[in-house]
């Protein structure tokens, strides 16, 4: 019985990786790092800057390759891929940068239309029915004709959460989603990708500094230092333990994130 389970749980995982490691030169900032995600669960990654968040979800999409280790999408070691079949696999992928990544020169149908031609065969009617059905998703269908330089902060994010979900990928990839956004914003972008994780039944990896963005939507974390995977629970009993690092950390995160609010 415990064999049969363990297979079970090892085809619910949509995402392993085992023993990543990757340094730039001397500097190691993923340090044989392992990390198993579930179908349809929101996993955080916290870490001080420069402990390798970022790096980890560019590695899981190949932007950037490790120096040794697996990483499994579905059971596909994306790491031994020609760069045909990591295409194919990167169509089930949505990937959400801090800035939205949106493209200045084309407008807000242009953004999203981009995706859907790279790697699919649809008709105008079926690119415009998916277009409109994102936007009205995102809740900004009026602003389909608008250049990126019209949107603001937060309309910005939405419009580059819509470009990453209009193909419906099966697992997210989120990089500060809410970073440079005021309180208000900021929770309600979370609560859309929570919103949106649920009916699109997606399975989401966040790295963010944001506890409230991480409160709304996480259902497991984990905290990175040094290069390897330090802490792993809930939010609760991460933000509550005892731990001399964690509670200098998480202390650390609330005056930063306060003092990132201010900026805004």
């Amino acid at each position: 019985m415990a064999v049969a389970n363990s297979i079970i749980l090892l085809m619910n995982n949509v995402v392993e990786i085992n023993k990543v490691s990757k340094a730039f030169g001397s500097h190691v900032v993923l340090d044989n790092v392992s990390l198993n995600v579930e179908e349809g669960e929101n996993i955080i990654v916290f870490g001080q800057s420069g402990t390798g968040k970022s790096v980890l979800l560019k590695c899981i999409v190949r932007l950037l390759e490790p120096d040794k280790g697996d990483i499994f999408i579905e059971g596909t070691n994306v790491l031994t891929l020609r760069i045909k079949e990591l295409n194919d696999i990167r169509k089930n992928l949505g990937f959400l940068f801090q800035g939205a990544a949106l493209y200045d020169s084309m407008s807000v149908r242009e953004n999203l239309e981009f995706p859907l031609v790279r790697h699919f065969t649809f008709t105008d009617a079926e690119r415009e029915e998916k277009i409109k059905s994102v936007l009205e998703k995102v809740s900004l269908e009026e602003a389909i004709d608008k250049m990126p330089s019209e949107l603001s902060g937060g309309m910005k994010k939405r419009i580059g959460l819509a470009r990453s979900i209009i193909t419906e990928p099966k697992l997210m990839l989120y990089d500060e989603p809410t970073t440079g956004l005021d309180p208000i914003t900021s929770k309600e972008i979370s609560s859309l990708i929570l919103e949106l994780q649920k009916s699109l039944k997606m399975t989401s990896i966040v790295v963010t500094h944001d506890l409230l963005c991480a409160e709304i939507i996480a259902d497991r974390a984990i905290v990175l230092n040094e290069g390897i995977v330090q802490h792993e629970g809930t939010i609760t009993e991460l933000t509550t333990s005892r731990d001399p690092f964690l509670r200098n950390f998480f202390s650390h995160e609330i005056v930063e994130e306060q003092n990132r609010r201010n900026n805004v």
